[in-house]
């Protein structure tokens, strides 16, 4: 992790369109859809798979400092139904972020279950497949989740892998680690799916001014 600057409050000079400044972000920005998807997931009789529509809005926001730190990013909603049903099957919000000064990238995510994380990693501005990590315990890049999950279907890693296609299109691959009740070995909890854009981005609130 880069040394602390000696100087803490000082805000960088940052300019206001995010969308030229999200590096292997940009791709993400807009409306997208996807349908080839795979859940896995425990349940009581083992292991289940379930195919699932995704809809996810990834929007610019302006940019963000803490002090000399500066980040840009996405804000985004996604919603998942189960094919031919419409009740939630998942709901999560949050945010991507870029802070081009170290090439990090951070997801915040948080579902309505009672759980929230921050994943991490680093990559460079032109790349095209990165991936995040999100640890139990940590205080940095950690998970935190109410009492019930915690004890029942306890996370201890997260792991998302995004990739950047030719054709326009991008992938994610997740490997979530549950230690469930009653199970001796961890259980390896994966979704995964493709999103072809539906929509462009609405730009963030200083450019439309």
């Amino acid at each position: 992790m880069p040394d602390q600057p000696r100087d803490i409050y000082t805000e960088p000079d940052a300019d206001p369109d995010t969308l030229k400044h999200l590096g292997p972000l940009r791709r993400l920005a807009g409306i997208w859809q996807g349908t080839k998807s795979l859940d896995v997931n425990p349940g009581p009789g083992g292991t289940r798979r379930q195919d699932y529509v995704e809809h996810i809005e990834l929007q610019p926001i302006d940019p963000q400092t803490n002090g000399p730190q500066l980040f840009y990013g996405l804000s985004y909603v996604m919603r998942a139904v189960k094919p031919g049903e419409v009740e939630t099957y998942h709901h999560q919000v949050g945010h991507w972020l870029w802070e081009p000064a170290t090439g990090r990238i951070i997801q915040t995510l948080s579902i309505p279950r009672g759980q929230t994380a921050l994943a991490m990693g680093t990559t460079t501005a032109d790349a095209t497949r990165f991936t995040l990590v999100a640890e139990r315990g940590s205080t940095v890049n950690g998970i935190c989740s109410n009492p019930f999950l915690e004890e029942a279907f306890r996370t201890d890693r997260y792991e998302i892998t995004v990739t950047l296609d030719p054709d326009g299109t991008w992938r994610y691959d997740e490997v979530t680690i549950l230690q469930v009740a009653g199970r001796p070995a961890p259980f390896q909890h994966t979704d995964g799916n493709r999103l072809h854009k539906v929509g462009d981005p609405t730009p963030n609130p200083l450019m439309r001014r």
